[in-house]
This record gives C-alpha cells, sequence and structure tokens, in this order.
C-alpha cells in the first residue's frame, strides 16, 4: 500500500502558489498512474489532499486570511493533523481493499 499526501492545491490551483500547485498535481498524477501500474502486483496506490489543516505552515498566516479561509469550508472549522492521519490509515488498512487510483480530499467541504 502506497498513500500519497497531495494537497487541494493540487486539484484546484492558487494564485502565487504555482510551483506548489505544480508538484502536488505532480503527485497526484503518480498516485493515478502507479496505481493503474502495480495493480496487478495487489499494491494500492492512493492520495490524501487535505485542505486547510492547523498546522506550523497555517500559523503564521494572519487572521483575517484564516478568516476568509474558515469563510470557504462548510463545515465551519479547519482540519487537524488527525483528520489527516485517519484518512491514511484508513487508505493503509483493508478497509479500502478495493480502493486504488483515488484521492481523498480531506477539507471540510471546500472543494467537493
Amino acid at each position: 500500500v502506497i498513500v500519497n499526501i497531495a494537497s487541494i492545491i493540487g486539484l484546484i490551483g492558487n494564485a502565487g502558489q504555482c510551483n506548489y500547485a505544480a508538484s502536488k498535481a505532480g503527485v497526484i498524477a503518480l498516485t493515478k498512474s502507479s496505481a493503474r501500474e502495480l495493480a496487478a502486483r495487489n499494491i494500492r496506490v492512493n492520495a490524501i489532499a487535505p485542505g486547510f489543516i492547523e498546522s506550523k505552515m497555517t500559523e503564521i498566516l494572519p487572521e483575517e486570511v484564516k478568516q476568509k479561509m474558515l469563510d470557504q469550508i462548510p463545515m465551519k472549522r479547519f482540519g487537524g493533523p488527525a483528520d489527516v492521519a485517519k484518512a491514511v490509515l484508513f487508505l493503509a488498512t483493508d478497509a479500502s481493499s478495493y480502493i486504488t487510483g483515488q484521492v481523498l480530499s480531506v477539507n471540510g467541504g471546500m472543494y467537493m
């Protein structure tokens, strides 16, 4: 089982983050191509695409930027590292034994 970490930005893009968006879109393409190539060997390959997750990277953002992001999330809360970890755990176990080549978005509904 392989679980790659992409980003919502790899799915939707973001002004000022062309390099980051391209790298995360590349992770998604790698996931899908690897899943096709490795499925015959019973190796599942999926990716997680986190949205706004509270972390060292996001804690430095100004409050007005955080509020603007929160306004775009239907669940009206930010995710945490545990939300991402639980998604990875799901994809890494037999609970997802018939899932491969997929991108699981963990974003509170920010991107559907």
